[in-house]
């Protein structure tokens, strides 16, 4: 029985975050979704189902993976917008007659072979019409709905992660002997990891991992649940509070307060970050600060897609597509989308809906011309000795012209 990860319409509602990779490659916790998925069932590769735009560069991203093809007789289909763990993989296990899993009409996952495999339509977006029609369960399983969701969930996943992965209490990089590490047997630090003098790592209210050749700089404080991923960096006098996880090659100063920033995306300076998902490639210049709680501390609401969301909570900061930049003392509204690519900058607030490929601030947005943004974006992933490759530009390029219609500038910079 192969295992199969599909993304379904769902997607959509996770833009901007999405547009630049399938919404299975979101993080959450340590771990991004996917690898929660692979954990749980014990295996390394299997099948990767996306949308068509996505397949070349999900290909190029993932060798041994099948990128929308499927082999064999028998498939365990799974939905790659689910926070999966080994108690959800032992109710669906790999193996059994063919059926459909659900949580109310969403379909958590599918098993199948023969016949009913063939007759499954892998036509993009995948929804509850696309699988055969079989016997069902309903099943307790969390999807991620929207980008606040996986916020929400970061520090119980943080939690999760650490238990599967960590090795407590083991402080295997260097550890100046100034560090103050509070609840040690709750805290990992991995082999290259350097934790520099009056740090302070307290983990009394949940774990902290530091990955492997990551650098805690001076005076910077982590309180856990929190995650410092692979050679990411923690500049002087950082303040990272709980709920945090950071991915690999960031650079993170000033205050941050439950957020997830994917990888490869800076925050170097002085500035507040709240309740925030922070895509590939992004960076905030000095003095940018989000809000994460409205004045009157109602529900926040959001705006996507030209509707307005309630999101039920008294805490939402922002999405910040990949490969978008501010400038410095850019101030971003509560509850505020930023799409891809953008370059925002000048005083006052930023819109509270940002289309991708966009320039400017409050006074003006116009279109950020695609070759000018290409060419700023290669000089950034040069610097950290990564290229843009064709298959991606392409894939970027299919995202420029997908979002144009968002874009009611004329003009272009």
């Amino acid at each position: 029985m192969g295992l199969f990860i599909l993304e379904d319409s769902g997607y959509e509602q996770l833009l901007p975050l999405t547009w630049l990779r399938p919404v299975y490659d979101l993080r959450c916790g340590i771990l991004t979704l996917r690898d929660k998925i692979l954990k749980a069932y014990g295996v390394e590769t299997g099948g990767l189902g996306c949308r068509s735009y996505l397949a070349p560069l999900v290909a190029e991203q993932n060798p041994g993976f099948m990128v929308n093809q499927v082999a064999g007789e028998s498939l365990l289909i799974v939905n790659g917008r689910v926070i999966w763990n080994g108690e959800l993989a032992r109710q669906i296990p790999l193996a059994g007659p063919d059926w459909v899993y659900k949580v109310g009409g969403q379909v958590v996952a599918a098993r199948l072979s023969g016949a009913n495999l063939g007759k499954m339509n892998w036509q993009t977006p995948i929804t509850h019409e696309s699988f055969p029609k079989l016997a069902e369960e309903q099943v307790e399983a969390t999807f991620i709905t929207w980008f606040w969701d996986l916020l929400h969930h970061n520090a119980a996943q943080l939690v999760a992660d650490f238990e599967l992965l960590a090795r407590p209490g083991r402080l295997e990089g260097e550890v100046h002997r100034g560090a103050h590490l509070l609840g040690e047997e709750s805290i990992f630090i991995a082999p290259g990891a350097k934790v520099g003098p009056g740090v302070v790592l307290d983990a009394g209210e949940g774990p902290i991992f530091i990955d492997e050749n990551a650098t805690i700089m001076p005076q910077a404080v982590i309180r856990g649940p929190a995650y410092v991923g692979k050679q990411s960096i923690i500049k002087i006098g950082a303040k990272i509070y709980e709920g945090t996880s950071i991915g690999e090659v960031c650079k993170v100063g000033g205050e941050v307060v439950q957020c997830i920033i994917h990888s490869y995306a800076n925050k170097q300076h002085d500035g507040f970050l709240g309740h925030a998902y922070v895509g590939m490639w992004v960076n905030l210049g000095g003095g940018t600060n989000n809000s994460d709680l409205k004045n009157d501390y109602g529900e926040i609401r959001v705006e996507m897609g030209g509707e307005t969301v309630g999101t039920g909570s008294m805490f939402v900061g922002c999405a910040i597509g990949d490969h978008t930049k501010t400038g410095i003392g850019t101030m971003i509204n509560t509850g505020s989308v930023l799409g891809v690519g953008c370059n925002l900058y000048g005083a006052g607030l930023t819109p509270k809906e940002v289309p991708s490929f966009s320039w400017g601030g409050a006074e003006s947005l116009v279109e950020y011309r695609l070759e000018k943004f290409l060419q700023a974006a290669r000089k950034v992933m040069d610097r950290r000795k990564q290229e843009l490759s064709p298959v991606e530009e392409a894939v970027i390029r299919d995202v420029f012209a997908a979002t144009a219609g968002e874009r009611g500038a004329v003009g272009g910079t």
